[in-house]
């Protein structure tokens, strides 16, 4: 059975102690953890980059690429944006540990210091996808099958207050809050993972469909439509039911996909060989959530799980192998652009392996190139590399914040 339980208080003593040392002031708020240095004032936002590599984790300045903090870290670690424009969130072996990055905007003011690790932690096995939405952070344990769902924004102030929910068994899942209450979870165990469940703010099941094998992933598009999806197609939850679009091919994986407020419709990846050691598809779909269906695009170049992003207005961008930015029309499918980015690459075998990666903020798209430890700054309209730099170390993973 799915399970919901109370919202429950978790809080660090240096949290609460935060609290009762707290007077008369205008200081900025402070993060959980010590500050290695106070905040300053800055004149706009200050947006950062933070970039995983074999032993640790920099944050980075995206305009100059200096190193303004590292701290190493054992072990392959996935990072992602925790959803308020300040922390990241670090799937480790302890579970789900927090970074901030240093940079946030409070009032209308915009505030930098030395990034820091903090106190804010939530323990698990296996950590998992970390899902963005609404405003609410969304963790999955892949260990547990425990899903952990907080106001981004709470993280500023220490640990937050959390609400839990469990999947019906554990599994390689995701899960997805929406606006309403409305909880849209993955089913799986260890030895299949055959679709969705969808439980109202009362925890109560709204909606099923276990005709998606292979379930993996999910996007949010305009609208709230999510889309998840299945070695056979893909799964659109909107306005209370569930819909299957099936592959035009008797199987046609899309498990990686990136979505956007500005689009209905959704960028995934396209896999067709099942027994394939690793595929290296060159077909790219769009999910179109309000007329539920699926459309393809032929790239001429294969990509990576990390080759997929969201362009300001929507624009779907897949980096190739060919060492290009591939802008989309997802309204119409059309290659709009093709940017020269890094030198041609090919994907490893080994999925933790580096290889180029894509990440968005704004009107800027970065890349990174391990090969020759560099990373890029590409404006999405024009094309133009509006910055580049080298770094000490090859990098891995990639993501940011907004500041």
């Amino acid at each position: 059975m799915y399970h919901r339980t109370a919202p429950v208080r978790l809080m660090t003593v240096l949290a609460a102690a935060g609290l009762l040392l707290s007077g008369c002031g205008t200081a900025a708020p402070s993060p959980a953890g010590p500050a290695p240095t106070p905040a300053a004032t800055v004149d706009s936002a200050a947006p950062r980059l933070v970039t995983t590599y074999d032993g640790g984790i920099q944050v980075l300045d995206p305009e100059t690429f200096k190193v303004l903090a590292d701290f190493p870290m054992e072990g392959f670690n996935r990072v992602n944006p925790a959803g308020d424009g300040r922390h990241v969130v670090i799937s480790t072996a302890k579970g789900f540990e927090v970074l901030d990055t240093g940079a946030w905007t409070d009032g209308g003011r915009h505030y930098a210091q030395e990034p820091a690790m903090t106190d804010v932690v939530f323990p698990t096995t296996k950590p998992g996808h970390v899902v963005r939405h609404h405003g609410k952070t969304i963790l999955f344990s892949d260990g547990t099958g425990e899903v952990t769902v907080f106001n981004s924004a709470d993280l500023a102030s220490g640990q937050p207050r959390v609400e839990t929910h469990r999947a019906e068994e554990a599994h390689h899942g995701v899960a997805v809050e929406l606006a309403n209450g409305e909880l849209v979870l993955t089913l799986g165990n260890d030895k299949e993972r055959p679709g969705i469940v969808v439980t109202d703010a009362d925890g109560k099941e709204i909606a099923r469909n276990e005709d998606c094998p292979g379930v993996h992933g999910e996007a949010t598009a305009a609208g709230e439509a999510v889309v998840i999806g299945c070695q056979t197609g893909v799964l659109i939850y909107a306005d209370g039911a569930i819909t299957k679009l099936a592959s035009p091919t008797e199987y046609g994986r899309i498990g990686n996909q990136a979505g956007s407020e500005e689009s209905p419709v959704t960028l995934g990846d396209y896999k067709q060989d099942k027994d394939a050691e690793l595929e290296r598809p060159e077909t790219v779909s769009l999910i179109n959530t309000e007329t539920k269906s699926l459309a393809f695009v032929d790239l001429g170049t294969s990509y990576s799980f990390r080759s997929l992003g969201r362009g300001p207005h929507g624009e779907a961008l897949v980096l190739g192998t060919d060492g290009a930015l591939h802008v989309i029309d997802p309204a119409t499918a059309a290659v709009k652009n093709v940017f020269p980015v890094t030198a041609p690459w090919e994907e490893p075998l080994d999925w933790q392996q580096p290889r180029p990666t894509l990440f968005v903020n704004g009107h800027t798209a970065y890349v990174t190139d391990p090969a020759s430890k560099a990373i890029s700054a590409v404006d999405i309209e024009t094309g133009k590399i509006t910055g580049t730099g080298t770094l000490d170390a090859a990098p891995n993973e990639l993501t940011g914040v907004t500041g």
